[in-house]
């Protein structure tokens, strides 16, 4: 099939976490024989700061990671985009959310009559925190909404977003996401962003503090971390090192005995189910994995057998100890964890569902445009 994506970036991951899903996905489509093509704006926000600050050589990096993306990665001039040339043949297309709404209806438009799918990709909390920005998208001539919590579907569901919604969770990349040799030289890593606050109290709760009250060596990888962050990093003797590419975490990983999530506000205590990209690619690094509260309410994992799920501040104290002194129960979280992940949590098993999805509206009868404020089904899966 020919397949068109537009999203906001695949070649920076620079505070841009889709592109770690989009990447697997795109690479497990060509490796299976599709003519895939990746649409992203020349200007985008994300690879601007990366190239502002690491040079042009880091958004071109991938592709001695990624080499069949090379040819996938389209940067258009959004004033030039010729939709008409870009949608010629298409099959199937899936339009992320990160998009101008300008953009999106433009493509819808192009739906009417064509023999193309068209989805509507959503991988962020702002249904919840920003309703009103998303309920702009004009989203008539779209097949469906792909969503990637069981809890965002619904929104779209009950509030008539989209004609059909589906369930299509993130999933880790295994060409590149996968243990390596190791050879720890510290005993905690996290990887994240600072973001805008939303969990400043939890990272000091769930990581700086537990750190510091057990003299751990720690790294910090990420961006946006504000001075009142690093200086509070320091305080806890953390090394904050900033910026990593995703496809360099698995070496990283390796050279750490533990690692810890702490999901963003929005995740934690509105939008459950969603763990967002970072323990799948943990889980199938095999590295043991410890999360701050979060309820599982899909039963994507079990907490306590593939990762480790603290109850308060002290708890995360408690079971990092006993992570990096019981080499058994460390042993076990790798293992369970990555075998869950390799059981249902890959990018492989998520391109069979969007397969599936794709077939299922192809074998149905051609859809009609319906109102903005009408849902006729909810398929979800």
């Amino acid at each position: 099939m020919r397949i068109r994506l537009f999203y906001h970036s695949l070649l920076s991951d620079w505070n841009h976490g889709n592109a770690h899903f989009l990447r697997g996905i795109a690479t497990e489509l060509i490796a299976r024989g599709h003519d895939v093509k990746v649409y992203e704006p020349d200007d985008s926000w994300s690879r601007r700061n990366l190239i502002a600050r690491h040079g042009a050589a880091a958004a071109r990096e991938l592709f001695a990671v990624y080499p069949s993306l090379r040819a996938a990665a389209v940067l258009y001039r959004p004033a030039r985009l010729d939709l008409d040339q870009a949608l010629d043949g298409a099959d199937l297309v899936l339009v992320h959310e990160w998009n101008p709404p300008e953009l999106v209806a433009a493509i819808g438009r192009r739906r009417r009559g064509a023999g193309f799918r068209l989805f509507f990709h959503d991988t962020h909390h702002r249904a919840v925190t920003e309703p009103r920005a998303m309920a702009v998208y004009d989203l008539r001539d779209y097949d469906g909404v792909l969503a990637f919590g069981e809890v965002l579907s619904e929104i779209y569901h009950h509030r008539g977003w989209a004609r059909s919604v589906w369930t299509w969770h993130e999933a880790a990349d295994t060409r590149v996401f996968r243990p390596l040799p190791r050879s720890p030289q510290g005993e905690v890593v996290w990887i994240g962003n600072w973001g805008d606050g939303e969990r400043a109290d939890e990272l000091r709760r769930y990581l700086l503090e537990p750190v510091q009250r057990l003299g751990l060596r720690a790294t910090l990888h990420g961006v946006r971390w504000p001075a009142e962050a690093l200086e509070a990093a320091d305080a806890a003797g953390a090394r904050y090192r900033g910026w990593l590419p995703n496809y360099r975490v698995p070496e990283t990983f390796g050279a750490h005995r533990v690692t810890v999530h702490v999901p963003r506000g929005p995740y934690a205590r509105a939008l459950h189910g969603i763990p967002t990209i970072r323990p799948f690619e943990a889980m199938a690094c095999g590295i043991p994995l410890l999360c701050s509260p979060w309820q599982d309410s899909e039963g994507l994992f079990e907490a306590g057998t593939d990762y480790l799920l603290v109850k308060d501040g002290g708890d995360m104290v408690r079971q990092l100890r006993a992570v990096l002194n019981d080499a058994e129960l460390a042993g076990a979280l790798a293992r369970n964890g990555r075998a869950r992940i390799l059981g249902g949590h890959t990018c492989a098993h998520r391109v069979e569902q969007l397969l599936a999805i794709h077939a299922s509206r192809s074998a149905a009868s051609p859809a009609r445009p319906v109102s903005a404020t009408a849902t006729t089904e909810n398929p979800r899966s």
